[in-house]
């Protein structure tokens, strides 16, 4: 369960509403706070796109900071946990992870790096979310860093230094890719855009669309939220992804409601077309016939493997 950009209150109506469908594990995913970026970069990187407010008569978000309702959701997720709380921008103080562990909870962190993951396991983690830079959407390490490697090589990295369960994330849009990273040492993989067109999925009309009739490569960006991220590109992506700052999530906030139009009236060019590198293969499947699919696709080239190599 996503638990960004929302307040402790909103989460625990998630939490209370999941309860209610099902009696299955599952888990919230948190953002660690990070420091807040340079002012006077977000006021020029707001001079540049003033502009494109003007244009569709839209005012600029205020750029501000925040820890995301940090404190609270811990303590909600103290009070009354659940199975899973995973991270992502950072691993959690260890009086966070000792609570959690405290209530009952496991913890997972998303880590892009094997020095990322030497310090997660330190500091007392359940598993890690390996993140390769196939991903898309933000990256999720734990600083905002340009270099970026590939998932099968990030986990043969970090599974030479923690021995940890691993979930590979990345690019998996098929069962081969699936099998390719369990193969690869992971335990799980975990699938983000192979739902996007699932008609359970949230995504908006305009994303939709995005997703089809194109092979462009994706690209990573700080243009719309001040943090790396990998999506399709647009005419916003092409030109403010070279002046966009390091500023999360201030530059998110400035940016929302362009983002916010673009949605309501089908405006491709303001909106962050969040998608993998292996996005061309979306399909419009339910959700629950991509997981049998991807299933039975591994299952499949798992055994093609040990063939070749009898």
């Amino acid at each position: 369960m996503a638990a960004g950009y929302l307040s402790a209150a909103g989460l625990a109506e998630r939490i209370d509403a999941t309860r209610r469908l099902t009696s299955r594990a599952f888990g919230v995913n948190l953002f660690v706070p990070a420091p807040a970026g340079d002012p006077a970069a977000v006021a020029a990187y707001a001079r540049r796109i003033e502009p494109e407010a003007e244009k569709i008569g839209v005012a600029l978000g205020e750029p501000r900071a925040g820890d995301d309702d940090w404190s609270a959701k811990i303590e909600l997720l103290a009070a009354a946990p659940v199975p899973l709380v995973s991270f992502t921008f950072g691993c959690p103080p260890d009086k966070v992870i000792d609570g959690l562990h405290q209530a009952g909870s496991e913890v997972w962190v998303t880590v892009t790096s094997a020095a990322e993951a030497r310090l997660a396991q330190g500091a007392g983690v359940d598993g890690l979310v390996v993140q390769g830079l196939e991903a898309g959407g933000h990256r999720g390490g734990f600083a905002d860093v340009d270099d970026a490697t590939g998932l099968l090589a990030l986990l043969q990295l970090v599974r030479g230094v923690a021995d940890l369960p691993l979930i590979g994330a990345g690019g998996i849009m098929t069962g081969a890719g699936l099998a390719a990273v369990l193969a690869a040492g992971a335990r799980a993989g975990a699938l983000g855009t192979a739902f996007l067109r699932c008609p359970e999925a949230g995504t908006t009309a305009v994303h939709r669309q995005a997703l089809l009739g194109t092979e462009r490569p994706t690209r990573l960006t700080r243009a719309f939220t001040g943090r790396l991220a990998r999506g399709v590109p647009n005419r916003f992506l092409d030109e403010y992804s070279a002046v966009a700052p390091s500023a999360y999530p201030q530059v998110h906030h400035l940016t929302a409601p362009l983002r916010a139009h673009g949605r309501s009236t089908g405006d491709g060019d303001l909106v962050s077309f969040w998608a993998g590198q292996a996005y061309p293969l979306v399909t419009d499947l339910p959700a629950s016939e991509i997981v049998q699919r991807v299933a039975e696709e591994a299952k499949a080239a798992l055994d093609r493997c040990r063939q070749l190599l009898d």
